[in-house]
């Protein structure tokens, strides 16, 4: 989600206000269920005009009765605008410095201004979407600004697995993978513990720590800067009291925890 939201700022900066004149989705895998040209048809002659995010889904208004752009990053998508005049900026994930600017062989996606301009899903892996009108109803509500009555509410149905809920899009929108693993860290909860089994005291230290990593991994570049994150491997050690980390699979994914002060 701190990716999507610096992808997000970036259009909101740069892409707003600018008539299009072009747009390239012939890459029907991308931009599925859409054949080629009815994107583009859909777009040319409008505008982005108000960029929006919730958890990790984005979407752009185009303006007066035309559709909303979805654009998914995937795990590896960046927003790219290209001016004319040679200048860039970018939002997105955070392989930045594997990019040269000008390097876009990997563009998924693209919208041509008629400043001369170009915005672009630039997607190494191939993992990003770009649709129209996304289904973004159903998201819970957003990591970044969710309340204490609301997050209180996501955890407290079924028997899931704690991580498990927290990755739960319609539970709570925008928590991935690594920000799972860096919440539950800080508030010292095993990944696998049932979401019935939590005490008031453990849904409070789990908000406490969702808002702390929200807003450091959008402050400081991306969840790879969280705390835990780079202890995350084989041999690794808890920062916090020297612990081995422990892996194992939660709720499908794989998941890190210290193996002292995360016990089950």
């Amino acid at each position: 989600m701190p990716e999507v939201e610096s992808a997000r700022a970036v259009i909101e900066r740069s892409g707003l206000g600018r008539a299009i004149v072009g747009v390239d989705d012939t890459d029907t895998w991308v931009c599925r269920p859409h054949s080629p040209g009815q994107i583009k048809n859909a777009l040319v002659g409008r505008s982005l005009v108000v960029a929006h995010r919730r958890g990790k889904s984005m979407w752009c208004d185009t303006g007066e009765g035309g559709p909303e752009l979805g654009i998914h990053l995937g795990m590896s998508g960046k927003i790219v605008i290209a001016d004319a005049d040679g200048g860039e900026v970018d939002g997105g994930d955070y392989w930045e410095g594997r990019r040269q600017a000008g390097d876009y062989r990997w563009s998924r996606f693209a919208l041509d201004f008629a400043d001369g301009g170009r915005l672009m899903l630039v997607d190494p892996r191939r993992l990003g979407r770009v649709r129209l009108d996304p289904p973004v109803e159903s998201l819970g509500p957003d990591a970044a600004t969710i309340t204490p009555a609301q997050f209180r509410a996501a955890l407290a149905f079924g028997t899931a697995p704690v991580k498990a809920r927290l990755l739960d899009q319609e539970a709570v929108a925008g928590i991935g993978n690594l920000l799972a693993d860096q919440i539950l860290w800080a508030a010292r909860i095993n990944p696998g513990r049932r979401v019935d089994k939590l005490t008031d005291d453990d849904v409070a230290r789990l908000l406490r720590a969702t808002r702390r990593a929200v807003s450091s991994a959008i402050r400081d570049g991306g969840v790879h800067t969280l705390k835990v994150i780079p202890f995350r491997r084989a041999g690794g050690r808890c920062p916090r009291d020297g612990a081995p980390m422990t892996m194992s699979a939660v709720g499908g994914r794989t998941s890190w925890w210290c193996s002292a002060e995360q016990a089950l």
